[in-house]
C-alpha cells in the first residue's frame, strides 16, 4: 500500500505545473489600426492571448463610433497577454517597434488622426526602463531625432466590440485589401528594412 501511495505521489509531481512558473504578464500598444496591430502580434511564439481595444482617453465605455470622431482621446490599441518564460517584454517592444512607422506624426499608414497614433503603455517602472531603453537605443540610429512614438503610464484599457477582435482572422479578403491598399507593408519595408514584421 506505500509503494502504491509513493507511486501515485511521484506520479502527480511529475505532471504538476512547475512551483516556479510565473505568471502571464500583458503589454498594452498603440500602433495604428487594431486589426493590423492584432495580425501582426498575436501569432508570436510565447503571446498566449491577444484583444483590441480604447485606451488613453477621457471617455468611459468609448465605443468605435465615439473614438472615430477623435474627440475622446482614446488609441486604438492592442493588450497582449504573453508568457514571459517564453517571451520577454524587451522582445515584444522589439518587435513592436517593427511593424509601426514611429515617425508619423499624423496617423499610422493611410489611416490618419490621433485616434490612430503610435504609444507604448507601461505598467510599472520594469516595463517603462525596458521601453524607454529600447526607444533609446532606436534614437542612436538612422531615425534620430525623428521618433514620436510617446512611451504613456497604463490607464484603463476598454475592449473594442467583438466584430473587431481577431478581424483580419474572421474576413481574410477584406482585410487582405485593407492592408494592401493602406500600404502599411510598402512602408514597414522602406523604414525598417529586413526587420520588418520580425
Amino acid at each position: 500500500m506505500k509503494r502504491i501511495v509513493a507511486l501515485a505521489a511521484a506520479f502527480a509531481l511529475a505532471f504538476a505545473a512547475p512551483a516556479f512558473a510565473a505568471p502571464a504578464q500583458t503589454a498594452i500598444f498603440a500602433g495604428g489600426c487594431f486589426w493590423s496591430m492584432q495580425h501582426d502580434m498575436e501569432h508570436i511564439p510565447g503571446v498566449v492571448d491577444t484583444l483590441v481595444g480604447y485606451t488613453g482617453g477621457h471617455v468611459a465605455h468609448p465605443t468605435y463610433e465615439d473614438v472615430s470622431t477623435e474627440t475622446t482621446g482614446h488609441l486604438e490599441s492592442i493588450k497582449i497577454t504573453f508568457d514571459p518564460a517564453r517571451i520577454s517584454y524587451a522582445a515584444l517592444v522589439q518587435r513592436y517597434w517593427h511593424v509601426i512607422d514611429p515617425t508619423d506624426q499624423g496617423g499610422a499608414f493611410c489611416d490618419r488622426g490621433s485616434s490612430y497614433h503610435s504609444a507604448i503603455f507601461v505598467s510599472s517602472p520594469d516595463q517603462r526602463r525596458i521601453a524607454e531603453a529600447s526607444k533609446a537605443a532606436l534614437e542612436q540610429g538612422p531615425l534620430k531625432g525623428r521618433i514620436v512614438t510617446p512611451i504613456r503610464d497604463a490607464v484603463v484599457f476598454w475592449p473594442a466590440e467583438d466584430y473587431h477582435q481577431h478581424y483580419s482572422d474572421k474576413n481574410v479578403f477584406a482585410y487582405a485589401a485593407y492592408r494592401t491598399g493602406c500600404g502599411k507593408d510598402g512602408v514597414l519595408k522602406r523604414i525598417w528594412g529586413p526587420l520588418a514584421l520580425r
